[in-house]
């Protein structure tokens, strides 16, 4: 870890004094690439701000964008919890709050650090020492008041993988879903931080951080009950539904698979967690309750809608993609008839892959097994693809077909392609 970050070259010319805040600072100190910079400035009204050019953008306190570099400078500020949820603050933006007292209001130590023109970092909450021992940590008691704060420590456990949660800051979390705070946060909210949370390098860590604190129960309950549920162990080595769940979105990860495939990783083995207990650990039937349980979900935290039709196909076919290997030509084509893919390339695709990732993710030799299969469809899929549908239809109908004799023609012609080229 380097003991400081660059010195800043560009202090724009505004009123009072101007320090790069939190996610920056913190970066710059472990090495990270520079992102985008947020800035406080200290001792200046909003009126001065205008004054000297800057554009308002803030709603709920004072925010302007630089007139040249479109940076964020935001007045420093204090927040009294007036109402429950995350929208319940009074904000106090003066020339006479500190730097220190808006350092204060932030949520975890690592993202209460500023930098000065001259590239002193000011840290008075220890979160130079909490990179280095990788702790996530919340600033002070404040944290309570704030229940994003908790999806959003979640997010950075998923962004930096080996950091901990300090025992007192889970603690606290644990309070405030005991408290119902959790209960406040409106869907959109919810889906943005789990959005940017499955798409760090470590999501498992998010899910386990949410679980460990009792917040994914109220959050995603139908992921929670996953754990404890038994699978066989021939094709399960890993046995528990939730480890597997997990698994899963690391190989996804491991893949660079894109959100709405992660999603429908995440989405895609719901129903197990309500199988009937006297046919377990077989899951038959678990494909169309997790298209089910999804589809509940999407709905709840609205989900957009590709990712959430990208995880009911992957719910409702994953067991099927599975299988093809064993599949001849006619079912291969009604596999890619159900998946749409001939339509929407582009999303099957999607959906191999995160087939691929539920094969990988179930622990020991699985992990490093190749997965014929999303050749195999890939392969048919283009056969089919490669169908000249105009010339088709222009033949049948020349012989006097309708539209269900120029459909049936097409399907056999696309079934014959495929076994063509895959040889069966």
């Amino acid at each position: 870890m380097q003991n400081t970050p660059a010195t800043l070259t560009e202090t724009p010319p505004i009123p009072g004094t101007a320090y790069v805040v939190g996610g920056a600072v913190r970066d710059a100190l472990l090495g990270l690439p520079a992102g985008d910079r947020d800035w406080v400035v200290v001792g200046a009204t909003p009126q001065q701000m205008l004054d000297a050019g800057f554009l308002p953008v803030g709603r709920d306190f004072p925010v302007f964008l630089h007139p040249r570099t479109h940076d964020e400078y935001a007045l420093a500020r204090t927040e009294r919890k007036t109402a429950p949820g995350y929208r319940g603050f009074s904000v106090q933006a003066e020339p006479g709050v500190t730097l220190e007292d808006d350092l204060l209001r932030r949520d975890l130590t690592i993202n209460a650090m500023a930098q000065d023109a001259a590239g002193a970092v000011i840290d008075p909450c220890g979160g130079q020492r909490d990179l280095r021992d990788q702790v996530l940590r919340h600033v002070s008691p404040a944290f309570a008041e704030d229940p994003v704060r908790i999806l959003r420590l979640a997010r950075f456990a998923a962004r930096f993988g080996s950091f901990t949660v300090a025992p007192e800051t889970l603690a606290l979390m644990r309070g405030m879903v005991a408290a119902g705070e959790v209960d406040a946060l409106v869907p959109e909210r919810v889906w943005q931080e789990l959005a940017r949370g499955l798409m760090e390098n470590h999501p498992r860590r998010m899910f386990e951080v949410l679980r460990d604190c009792g917040a994914l129960a109220r959050i995603l309950p139908e992921v929670d009950a996953l754990w404890g549920v038994p699978q066989r162990a021939d094709d399960h080595p890993e046995v528990d539904c939730g480890e597997h769940q997990m698994l899963v979105l690391q190989a996804a990860a491991a893949l660079r698979a894109d959100l709405a495939t992660r999603w429908a990783c995440l989405m895609h083995d719901l129903g197990k967690a309500t199988t009937p207990a006297e046919v377990l650990p077989r899951h038959i039937g678990h494909e169309a309750r997790s298209v089910a349980l999804g589809r509940a979900v999407a709905q709840r935290l609205r989900v957009p809608a590709d990712c959430a039709e990208l995880a009911a196909m992957v719910a409702a076919e994953h067991g099927n993609i599975h299988r093809c290997m064993e599949f001849g030509a006619e079912a291969l084509l009604r596999l890619l008839g159900r998946c749409d893919a001939v339509r929407r390339p582009a999303r099957f695709a999607q959906a191999l892959l995160a087939c691929e990732a539920d094969h990988r993710g179930r622990g020991g030799e699985f992990a490093h097994q190749p997965y014929p299969q999303r050749m195999r469809l890939q392969a048919a899929l283009d056969a089919a693809l490669a169908v000249d549908a105009g010339a088709i239809a222009r033949r049948v109908q020349q012989a006097g077909g309708k539209a269900t004799a120029i459909a049936q023609a097409l399907q056999a012609a696309r079934e014959a392609a495929i076994a063509r080229h895959l040889g069966v």
